[in-house]
């Protein structure tokens, strides 16, 4: 194994090629929907066809050349991992701290701050997860059946494409695959830009209300969000997260958009908003997604559905942590065993002799019947200097920026680190069960904790949201970046790589997206400045914008309140999805198990009540059909090409998005010379 080839052949990579593109998904997906997306499938494979191309011509050269293999393929992986960056702080935290007036200047004037919070919350996350590895893959992972579905899956084709020269053949395949679908993506999302109705956007009851001479029930549907988006992001999602998954997101926009919301509104709990009463053919199209003027007048449909969705989720996922008690249990002896053995290692450099109890303690790590053959060396290992270090460089380094870049005492920010910590521990394990990781969840329930913990501390409103949305941002963010390390780590040992060099190569991509990601959202937000701002007509729906600020506004102005009607469905409803979490988890077991396939997926239902609209868990649900039906038509042909499409369509409509920002700050835009025809009111 050559790793100086694969370190440089890494960073030619993402320099080149990853970046923009995964960080642009993340940008542009994220603002529009709030969803972002792993790096882990495309680095996977476009990395295999950049580093192969370089060993086989550069292998005389005495830094390029060199072998490369499934561990070579895996460490580019976790620097494609890495550099993907901390995207979910600049589509919901630190937007809305300009929405809501709680930060001076823009986010140009302020990319130095912007920087900073990056910084700390990507390394903290990356430190603290790191001794973690051997809890969740090594010592717990075969009890609690912790599968790490999508790791896994990278692993297998990392191993496949790497089997000899039929590996190396479908690999090019894969490759060839993935490129297709990158390009036809990139080129259909920047075309879009010009005929957005006709590329893009579909919307049938537009085109009812305009053949029909002004039909309102059509306009009435077209309101709740009913249309058709030919997003290759999404449709890509789709075929990623399987048909269970989709559905669930699907039946909750239902109930959510088609039920629950026009039954608020009809019997005057909730109220839409006109969007051009002064035109009488298009005064019957409202909006009924509206969080501004909180506190003032009756809410939105989408403010009343943003505390089930939220409690949905927290208790969800709280459930799911419980049930797996093992993991508490083992958690507390872990880490008692690891204090005791670095305790006693320290006590034998220091005086030579060993403590017989912090000795007999640490031994019980043999005595362990779960777990199971670590494949990496002592010296594979990542030094505890290093991570501890760096922990508690980390937390020193947030305590300082976060006092005195965005007035937070150092009680609250080692808080917001302790949330970060639990939260993470949290979202890997569910993560590791069902796929999907919660961390809305985890940065709604950070911003009600944050709520409480500044509640009568002497805060003005605007120190007080500014407060919890950047606290809110570093326990998820956190979260965020050691959900991805574990991961990372998980594929690692599938195939026996160093976890070490895993990990100094996602350190690196993870240093090149502190700088990267704010500088997109710097890119961004001078290209749409109507992200910052709220206006309706955004071309970005920025939902977790809107519900992180709606939270911290709860939570901090006495004017704001949570609808006692919302709170009430939101205690029952999170009460039934607890019951089925316990049912699943005790319940169906052993030859019951199977109907847990058919059981509604509670996360992915909440999720569609804290979107904004449909339209894109529509698009979902048409990928994972489209999936679906492939597999029943050749199973083989989706194994092959389907993961290698899903991510070309998911990063070719990111870095479309970058263009398109580019392509509006330069002034050449479709708002310009394009045309909104098929749109409803001439406007998409």
């Amino acid at each position: 194994m050559l790793l100086t080839c694969t370190w440089v052949c890494s960073r030619q990579y993402h320099r080149h090629f990853r970046n923009p593109s995964e960080l642009g998904t993340n940008s542009n997906a994220g603002l529009k929907t709030g969803f972002t997306f792993s790096a882990n499938i495309f680095g996977s494979i476009f990395g295999y066809g950049i580093v192969k191309l370089l060993s086989k011509h550069c292998h005389n050269w005495p830094i390029l050349g060199g072998s490369f293999g499934p561990q070579e393929n895996s460490i580019i992986q976790a620097a494609a991992t890495g550099s993907g960056g901390i995207a979910g702080i600049f589509v919901a935290g630190i937007p809305a701290i300009y929405r809501l007036h709680a930060i001076e200047g823009t986010p140009q004037e302020n990319f130095g701050p912007l920087i900073t919070i990056t910084l700390v919350c990507s390394f903290f996350g990356l430190f603290f997860v790191t001794p973690l590895r051997k809890f969740f893959i090594i010592r717990v992972a075969r009890e609690l059946k912790l599968l790490f579905p999508t790791p896994t899956a990278v692993a297998l084709t990392i191993r496949s494409m790497h089997a000899g020269a039929a590996g190396a053949q479908e690999a090019i395949s894969k490759l060839k695959a993935l490129s297709l679908a990158f390009s036809a993506a990139l080129i259909q999302r920047v075309a879009s830009y010009y005929v957005i109705g006709i590329l893009y956007d579909w919307h049938p009851f537009t085109w009812i209300h305009i053949w029909s001479k002004g039909t309102s029930w059509a306009l009435n549907i077209e309101s709740w969000g009913w249309y058709w988006e030919w997003t290759p992001a999404f449709i890509g999602s789709g075929i990623l997260i399987g048909l269970n998954a989709a559905i669930s997101l699907f039946g909750g926009a239902v109930l959510a958009w088609a039920i629950i919301g026009p039954v608020l509104v009809h019997y005057g709990e909730c109220i839409g908003k006109q969007l051009y009463p002064e035109e009488p053919y298009w005064d019957s199209l409202y909006t009924f997604a509206s969080l501004s003027n909180l506190g003032h007048e009756k809410p939105s449909p989408r403010y009343w559905l943003l505390w089930p969705g939220v409690l949905i989720m927290v208790a969800t996922s709280i459930a799911e942590l419980l049930v797996q008690y093992k993991v508490l249990i083992h958690a507390g002896k872990a880490t008692w065993k690891a204090i005791c053995r670095g305790l006693n290692d320290f006590k034998i450099k220091l005086t030579g002799k060993s403590s017989p109890y912090l000795e007999a303690q640490a031994s019980k790590y043999a005595d362990d019947p779960n777990m199971v053959a670590d494949p990496a060396r002592p010296e594979d290992q990542v030094p505890m200097w290093q991570w501890m270090l760096g922990l508690v460089a980390s937390i020193v380094v947030a305590i300082i920026v976060f006092h005195y870049q965005w007035g937070m005492n150092p009680g609250l920010t080692i808080l917001a680190c302790l949330l970060g910590f639990l939260f993470s521990f949290l979202a890997i394990q569910i993560g590791a069960v069902t796929d999907q990781t919660p961390l809305t969840a985890a940065s709604k329930a950070s911003q009600l904790i944050f709520g409480a913990a500044t509640s009568g501390k002497g805060y003005s409103i605007t120190d007080a949201q500014r407060i919890n949305l950047v606290a809110g941002g570093l326990a998820s963010g956190a979260a965020d970046v050691g959900n991805a390390l574990t991961s990372d780590f998980r594929t690692g040992f599938l195939l026996s790589t160093p976890p070490n060099k895993q990990w100094y190569a996602q350190s690196m991509g993870t240093l090149i997206s502190v700088f990267l990601a704010p500088g997109l959202f710097v890119l961004f937000t001078t290209a749409y400045p109507c992200i910052l701002d709220g206006n309706e007509d955004c071309p970005f729906g920025v939902p977790s914008v809107a519900a992180w600020a709606a939270v911290a506004q709860a939570v901090t102005d006495p004017a704001v309140s949570i609808p006692w009607t919302a709170g009430i469905f939101s205690i029952v409803i999170a009460i039934v999805c607890v019951g089925q979490v316990v049912f699943r988890h005790f319940y169906l077991v052993g030859e019951r198990e199977w109907i847990r396939d058919y059981l509604p997926n509670w996360g992915a239902i909440a999720l569609s009540f804290v979107l904004p609209s449909p339209v894109f868990t529509t698009a979902s649900l048409f990928g994972a059909l489209l999936a679906y039906a492939w597999r029943k038509w050749k199973l083989s042909s989706f194994e092959l090409y389907g993961y290698a499409v899903a991510a070309g369509f998911i990063a070719g409509e990111g870095l479309g998005g970058v263009i398109g920002a580019i392509l509006q700050i330069a002034g050449v835009s479709g708002d310009v010379y394009g045309t909104n025809v098929g749109c409803p009111a001439n406007s998409c």
